[in-house]
């Protein structure tokens, strides 16, 4: 895979796709770790005399124009970072994108409008796609990959417009893709995944994958309800996906046959109904009441999970152990982060709500050896899949 030193940018318009995709409050950026992640590829290329024009997406507007999902509060938290401003154009491949990037002197960035404003971008088509990744790659001279969220996506800015332009990989790519390697291909044992989040059915790949590779499974959130409800257990009202459970009564007989000790909590924090001020109790793992749901992970399986951690080599950890955005339901997240931060481990955050946990929580970033930027992606590097974004590098 070719990187920024392959590529010679100095006074040359450079496409960077970047993974900007920020929640918002309106027009508050509420989170800005994908963007400051961003920040050292664009600031290399303009450091080296490129003109720089990053694209990215936001949100989900399926194709249309629509104002909730503008980049506009983006391009203005970049240029704080980057220290200039930056160039926004309010379009992604028409005038105003062009003479945009037209005016660019050596230095100098620009940020594209939403990159799913246009129906191209996430288009099943090849021909449509090819139509648009055609248009957005006439406005550079060189492209770089460094959107590691959207790398599992075929899409025209991460899949087709690198096989139309001299291409390198970015420096994030590159840092996640280490990363990855380590984690499948070298990784020191005691080997521990930590997965969590609502439901089992987006983890079901990475699951039978994982349990050829580890050797310790942590399961907490939503879908340890599921793996409960398999082994027999009564789980109230809480989150459980009976479609799953055959699924999961498999991965249970597969993680026996194996030897890999798959640990279930032991206790949860049941409430009377999913708010952030519900009375709630502590109750045992295997007696959740028929009107209690469970919202978090409780003490005694905290301290159980840490105890996992605590003699580990190197852990992955995807998804929240609980509804960590209300404040009563996020000690189990923040007891995984800590258990995390205290050991010696190669520790790494898998993305999504995992490290937008770490931030809410104000936990230090610096405690963990790497953050990923794309959750989906990595389950998918983790799940053995090929990730069009990377084969497209790599060509």
């Amino acid at each position: 895979m070719r990187t920024l030193d392959d590529l010679d940018v100095k006074g040359r318009r450079v496409l960077v796709r970047a993974d900007l995709n920020v929640p918002l409050d309106g027009e508050t950026i509420t989170d800005d770790g994908r963007i400051r992640a961003s920040v050292p590829t664009i600031s290399t290329l303009l450091e080296r005399g490129a003109k720089v024009v990053v694209c990215a997406h936001l949100g989900r507007p399926k194709g249309k124009v629509n104002p909730e999902y503008s980049l506009a509060p983006v391009a203005a938290r970049l240029g704080e970072l980057l220290g200039q401003d930056v160039a926004f154009a309010s379009d992604v491949v028409g005038d105003s994108a062009r003479s945009t990037v037209e005016a660019l002197q050596d230095g100098q960035v620009a940020l594209l409008e939403n990159l799913r404003y246009e129906p191209g971008e996430e288009s099943k088509d090849d021909a449509v796609r090819g139509e648009f990744a055609a248009r957005l790659a006439g406005l550079a001279e060189l492209y770089v990959g460094d959107g590691f969220g959207a790398v599992h996506r075929r899409h025209a800015s991460v899949y087709d417009v690198p096989r139309l332009l001299p291409h390198a990989a970015g420096g994030l790519v590159v840092a996640e893709v280490e990363v990855l390697r380590k984690l499948t291909e070298s990784p020191e044992r005691p080997y521990v995944v930590v997965l969590g989040g609502a439901k089992v059915s987006d983890k079901l790949g990475v699951i039978a994958n994982l349990l050829t590779k580890v050797d310790r499974l942590l399961v907490g959130g939503g879908m340890a309800y599921t793996f409960l409800k398999a082994q027999g257990h009564e789980v109230g009202r809480s989150l459980l996906q009976e479609d799953q459970l055959d699924q999961v009564r498999g991965f249970l007989d597969e993680a026996t046959r194996r030897g890999v000790e798959l640990v279930l909590p032991v206790d949860v924090l049941a409430a009377v109904t999913f708010a952030a001020d519900a009375e709630h109790d502590v109750v045992e793992a295997t007696a959740i009441p028929a009107d209690r749901e469970g919202l978090d992970i409780g003490p005694k399986t905290r301290e159980l999970f840490a105890a996992k951690l605590a003699d580990a080599r190197t852990v992955f950890w995807n998804g929240p152990m609980g509804v960590f955005e209300f404040e009563a339901f996020s000690g189990g997240t923040r007891a995984v982060a800590e258990a995390l931060i205290a050991g010696d481990a190669f520790t790494v955050v898998g993305g999504g709500d995992s490290a937008a946990a770490v931030r809410k929580l104000e936990l230090s970033e610096d405690g963990f050896s790497h953050i990923s930027t794309g959750g989906g992606a990595s389950l998918e590097y983790l799940e053995g899949k090929t990730l069009p974004g990377l084969a497209a590098l790599e060509d």
